[in-house]
């Protein structure tokens, strides 16, 4: 006599078709099937992602060394709202660590990328990453950031979709 495995009570063999009894029968079978393909299934998500095919990173977009850490500020120079938001995701995504973010007191037409640190070429990567944008050395040592990117009225964000 077999019980249910949800009530406990006995069952009859009566009250189930052939088929269900079989699938019955062999359900270890399916639970073992079913969470092998899951495995397999992540082992093959975690090879395709991880597997870049001996592609450079600095090709997709990266543009600072691994290692290298540049500060930046984000400010937005302009009256539209949110454009220093998207010009930080779009700087995080190159490789820039965007460590402030809000809104400056002079409204500007075209980028610019402030060096307050004395690296020129760190500016040149921003300047870069911001589709040409113009590039100023205007050293401050009381600023804890390595450039300061003025994000200006002719600055369009990419199209990138962003959740």
């Amino acid at each position: 006599m077999e019980f249910d495995p949800i009530t406990g009570e006995p069952v009859e063999e009566a009250r189930r078709s052939p088929a269900q009894a079989w699938v019955y029968r062999h359900r270890a079978v399916f639970t073992i099937a079913a969470i092998g393909v899951v495995v397999i299934a992540l082992v093959l998500f975690r090879v395709a992602s991880s597997d870049d095919g001996g592609a450079n990173p600095m090709a997709e977009g990266v543009l600072v060394e691994p290692g290298v850490r540049i500060r930046v500020e984000v400010l937005n120079a302009t009256r539209t709202p949110r454009l220093a938001r998207h010009a930080t995701r779009m700087l995080r995504d190159r490789g820039f660590d965007v460590v402030a973010i809000g809104n400056a007191d002079e409204q500007l037409d075209s980028t610019t990328v402030l060096d307050r640190t004395g690296h020129p070429e760190w500016a040149a990567l921003a300047a870069t990453a911001m589709h040409g944008a113009r590039v100023e050395s205007r050293p401050d040592s009381s600023r804890y950031v390595d450039l300061t990117v003025l994000v200006g009225a002719g600055w369009t964000p990419p199209e990138t979709l962003y959740p």
